[in-house]
């Protein structure tokens, strides 16, 4: 069995679905061999993950991209010979795929249909497009979590029959990571600075807090920053906010994440919707107790081993806060559930359970 995987992603400034493709496309290839998982376009060995830049070299970037964007631009075959060896054609973005190998892809979120709100008016066009042309009539999908399963049978009418749900896994560094030094003990906050994420309610929830808690802990926010940001970051950034014990990092590297996040003493994130919620898995493998929204994949994902909050509700989001930063012994027992949870996510389990879904598909031919 051979597949080839459309890597665009990793070319570009991304967050979780980088970071899905990175880890995925890694342990497939340890399962089957690099020769048997082959990238589009023309990508070989995967170097460090960096979120905020390209894998590949600035001009090996923009000839890829070139190449992309004039295959997406109408329909086409000139795609056939990407994947001519291949059996299965996984899509991430290339909206013509190839012809000949059977068509998968991978189901992060509908955001853009239940969320309009909370992304650029193009993305939502793409999205659409890319569902009609891509998911609709692949011959199977593998969708992040239960919850996103649901979410597209239900507002896009997908056949739940050719959706397989297969947990993404935590990058193993986060299993084992020890602490970094820190000055104070902190709260921490990690992802990107954009609505959806709900980083105003939670600062508006950390200056509800009493001042003798505040005395004690910092809010660490650490994100890059993302789409209609410039109020949140201008809160971030202000003396106001910093005197209120609040440290925005900006964009953390991967490499110093693991202790970023095994050195909190909470792990705070009141997303307004999330496909799967890397951060909150991670904080989990890590040891760290965590609060995090009730709706959307999170209650699935954390499977009992968080306090879960609405996170429209500041009072929510700060009492949960407080009632954690002031408990060790609460913050222990949630912290011990949270690294039996994390266990699920394996990327050894998931890239196994994948390649099984691809036999699955070309036995169905």
């Amino acid at each position: 069995m051979r597949i080839t995987v459309d890597a665009i992603p990793l070319l570009v400034r991304s967050a979780g679905v980088k970071n899905y493709l990175f880890h995925w496309i890694t342990h497939l290839r340890r399962l089957l061999g690099d020769e048997q998982v082959a990238l589009f376009p023309a990508l070989h060995q995967l170097a460090a993950l960096d979120h905020e830049g390209s894998i590949a070299s600035p001009l090996g970037t923009r000839a890829r991209q070139a190449l992309f964007f004039a295959l997406n631009l109408r329909p086409n075959h000139f795609a056939d010979w990407i994947a001519a060896r291949s059996d299965i054609f996984h899509a991430t973005k290339l909206r013509y795929p190839p012809r000949g190998p059977r068509l998968t892809a991978t189901l992060h979120d509908v955001t853009c249909w239940l969320m309009p709100e909370f992304h650029q008016a193009d993305n939502v066009a793409a999205e659409k497009l890319f569902a009609e042309q891509i998911w609709k009539p692949a011959a199977g999908l593998i969708a992040v979590s239960e919850n996103t399963r649901r979410d597209a049978v239900r507002v896009l009418n997908l056949d739940p029959n050719r959706i397989r749900v297969i947990h993404p896994g935590v990058a193993e560094s986060f299993f084992n990571a020890a602490p970094s030094a820190a000055s104070r003990p902190y709260a921490l906050y990690v992802g990107t600075i954009e609505p959806r994420k709900n980083v105003d309610r939670l600062l508006d929830a950390w200056r509800s807090l009493p001042a003798s808690v505040r005395g004690e802990f910092d809010l660490v926010v650490a994100g890059p920053v993302g789409w209609h940001a410039a109020q949140t970051l201008a809160r971030l950034r202000s003396p106001d906010t910093a005197a209120h014990g609040v440290r925005y990092m900006g964009y953390v590297p991967e490499a110093d994440m693991t202790g970023l996040t095994a050195g909190a003493t909470v792990f705070v994130y009141p997303s307004l919707y999330e496909g799967f919620g890397f951060p909150v898995a991670q904080a989990m493998a890590a040891g760290v107790p965590v609060i995090t929204s009730n709706l959307s994949s999170l209650p699935e994902i954390t499977g009992g081993a968080a306090a879960l909050v609405d996170p429209r509700s500041v009072a929510e989001i700060g009492a949960a806060l407080e009632r954690l930063l002031t408990s060790p012994a609460s913050r222990e027992q949630m912290a011990q559930a949270g690294r039996v949870q994390a266990q699920r996510f394996r990327w050894e389990d998931g890239a196994r359970q994948s390649v099984e879904f691809f036999e699955q598909i070309l036995g169905s031919r």
